[in-house]
């Protein structure tokens, strides 16, 4: 007898839907997974044929065939066994055939027959409401996350292949979920600014960044604050918008990080150690998994000690930056992830750290500085908006009892300035940062004596191209900060001051 499954495999973030066949025929009996499994998949046959016969359902002694289609994509994991012992038990008779009309199944099972938790349900779930899909069956552990987008469609969680087979024969399905309002939640406590002592400067440039959504580089002695500073710019960027948070949490759906939760809430902040491999930071490996800056996607990614990264894993920066999505290519499959995120990062001055530091004397020489920032090629630089100097404070600024203006109050001037971002350019969640070249003369327009200011930068810093286009938009938010129409040469000043690495060393 022949059965028919639906079930769906995960590609990127987006779903693909997978028919598990099932045929029990005449032969010597076994089990044959074809249709491109990998080595989870046909190991699932011995997980589902221990799960059944410990749940006490007995299957013929038949050749078994099943086939995944289409044959052509690469299987991988163990979310098909749910469906695959479904389609076992309707070939053998236990299930009526109809029974899994307008279904669809995913999940993993334990040798009692418990089902457990897979990766990105969250896709399949998107694509089932729009896929004709009636009742979507998850694991328990999987089924807040796959209400958040369920509309349409009956999220049904499963327990374990006993309950299963109960609920469908007897047309009682064990439980739906419903989360009401999975947007809505308490906000998570973050670093506030209002830690930070000091720093006017950096403290006036995170604020530009985040309210333009520019890349930033802090380049200050140790112990300066540059960590401490980036630690709290996800405290004053704007809340994460319903669907940057569903896409957000799809990438952490795939990698199996979401810990539970049914939607992220927050902005991802993350930091990888300088040792990363270059698979562990574009994304990779053997099963083709998001990596740090897809992680980061509507985030900030934050690189401290930028220069101790692996050249290759630095360069590898560049075509995210630029659009915001990243192509892992590998033999058998491409795969596109988002990766549109505010890169901060962070470095020495000096080899010895302490150039102008005004507290411990620098000890190296030009050659040697210069051999050091060289290690920053010129293209990644070109790449980030701002390169701001964070000099060491002094004992009284460190010792103040207060410091300077809590997140909330900044948050609250950064979301007024991506309003008028938004408004201008006629899309939520657009940001200056993502202008393009072409828009810029029709919101960005620079005045005579403007003209005249970026061409004494350009003479006296050597300024690319790129490096002026991204000038002129952190000119447009120190503009939007301020309320103004239009761009004028003291917002280009200012955005020419934020520019720290273009200047000579001294």
């Amino acid at each position: 007898m022949l059965a028919h499954v639906r079930s769906a495999a995960v590609v990127g973030i987006q779903a693909a839907p997978i028919d598990v066949e099932v045929d029990f025929a005449v032969g010597l009996p076994g089990c044959h997974i074809v249709g491109l499994p990998d080595a989870g998949v046909k190991e699932g046959r011995l997980r589902i044929r221990g799960a059944l016969d410990n749940c006490g359902f007995k299957l013929p002694s038949r050749r078994i065939t099943v086939n995944l289609a289409p044959a052509d994509l690469k299987k991988d994991g163990a979310a098909f066994d749910v469906p695959i012992a479904v389609g076992m038990l309707c070939a053998a008779g236990v299930i009526p055939p109809e029974k899994l009309d307008g279904s669809l199944f995913v999940g993993e099972l334990a040798l009692d027959g418990s089902v457990r938790p897979v990766r990105g349900v969250l896709p399949i779930a998107a694509w089932a409401r729009h896929g004709a899909v009636k009742r979507l069956f998850v694991p328990h552990a999987n089924a807040a996350e796959a209400a958040v987008v369920s509309e349409g469609c009956q999220v049904v969680p499963m327990s374990g292949i006993a309950d299963l087979v109960t609920a469908l024969n007897e047309d009682a399905p064990p439980g739906t979920i419903d989360v009401s309002a999975p947007f809505e939640g308490g906000e998570t406590l973050l670093p506030d600014m209002a830690d930070v002592r000091g720093q006017a400067v950096a403290r006036r440039a995170l604020e530009i960044a985040a309210a333009g959504g520019h890349n930033l580089l802090f380049v200050g002695p140790p112990g300066s604050g540059k960590t401490m500073l980036a630690r709290r710019i996800p405290g004053i960027l704007p809340p994460l918008g319903f669907e940057e948070a569903l896409e957000t949490t799809m990438v952490y759906s795939v990698s199996g990080l979401l810990g539970g939760r049914p939607l992220l809430r927050e902005r991802p902040f993350r930091a990888p150690h300088h040792t990363v491999s270059v698979a562990g930071f574009v994304g990779g490996g053997p099963l083709v998994r998001p990596g740090e800056i897809s992680l980061a996607h509507n985030g900030v990614l934050f690189l401290d000690e930028l220069l101790e990264f692996q050249r290759p894993v630095l360069e590898a920066l560049r075509q995210p930056l630029e659009d915001r999505v990243v192509s892992v290519v590998r033999a058998r499959r491409s795969i596109d992830y988002p990766s549109d995120f505010m890169l901060v990062a962070a470095l020495n001055p000096c080899p010895c750290g302490h150039l102008g530091s005004g507290v411990r004397s620098c000890t190296c020489s030009l050659a040697g500085i210069a051999a050091y920032r060289a290690r920053l090629s010129g293209p990644l630089l070109d790449r980030i908006d701002m390169h701001v100097e964070v000099p060491a404070l002094a004992y009284r600024e460190l010792a103040e009892a207060s410091g300077g203006e809590s997140s909330a109050d900044v948050r609250a001037r950064v979301v007024r300035a991506r309003e008028r971002q938004a408004f201008r350019l006629g899309r939520q969640g657009m940001s200056n940062a993502r202008l393009a070249t072409s828009d810029l003369q029709r919101v960005a327009a620079v005045s005579e004596s403007g003209h005249v200011l970026l061409e004494k930068a350009v003479e006296t810093f050597g300024l690319s191209a790129r490096a002026i286009t991204r000038v002129r938009r952190v000119a447009r938010t120190i503009a939007d900060l301020d309320g103004a129409e239009n761009i004028d040469s003291g917002h280009l000043a200012e955005a020419l001051q934020y520019r720290a690495l273009d200047r000579a060393i001294s």
